[in-house]
C-alpha cells in the first residue's frame, strides 16, 4: 500500500462526501456519511465524522477527534473516546483536491471520498483503480446512499 508523496493539508480540509468504504463494524448502520477536516494551527486537522443511522434521514452520529501527520500522505486518527489512534493514508488524491481514496495499511477499511454526494462516472473509476492497485478487492466496496 503507498500513500501519496505529498499532502496539502490545508486543500485537503473541509467537507468530504463518503462516497464508498469497505465493512467495517464502526460503520455497520451508517449513511449520508461525511468527513470534516480543519487544518490547526499546530499542524494536525480537526476530524468530525458524521453519519446517518439505517437512512440518509435517520438519527444524525457525530464523532470528533483529530488527525496528526506521521509521514508523506500519512495521519495518525484518534477519534473520541476511542482510547487509540488509527492510521488514514491518502493513496490518492485528484490534482484539484475534490476526489480522495484513503485506506488504512492492514487493507481493512478503505473510503473513496469526494467534495459532493454524487461523483462523476469517470473519477469513480479511477478511484476503484487506486484500490485495487493497493491490493482492494473493490467487488467488497458499498456504496453510500446521500
Amino acid at each position: 500500500m503507498t500513500p501519496v508523496a505529498e499532502l496539502d493539508l490545508a486543500r485537503y480540509s473541509g467537507r468530504w462526501y463518503e462516497i464508498a468504504r469497505f465493512p467495517v463494524p464502526f460503520q455497520n448502520r451508517c449513511t449520508a456519511t461525511t468527513a470534516e477536516y480543519a487544518l490547526q494551527d499546530d499542524g494536525r486537522l480537526s476530524v468530525v465524522n458524521s453519519c446517518r443511522q439505517d437512512n440518509p434521514g435517520g438519527q444524525l452520529e457525530r464523532i470528533a477527534g483529530s488527525a496528526r501527520p506521521v509521514g508523506p500522505g500519512q495521519l495518525s486518527v484518534r477519534l473520541g473516546r476511542i482510547p487509540f489512534a488509527a492510521p488514514y493514508w491518502v493513496l490518492w488524491v485528484a490534482p484539484d483536491y475534490e476526489t480522495a481514496v484513503v485506506g488504512v495499511p492492514s487493507g481493512r477499511a478503505g473510503w473513496v471520498l469526494h467534495r459532493r454526494p454524487q461523483i462523476p462516472a469517470a473519477r469513480f473509476a479511477v478511484a476503484l483503480t487506486v484500490l485495487a492497485a493497493n491490493g482492494y478487492d473493490t467487488r467488497q466496496l458499498i456504496l453510500t446512499e446521500h
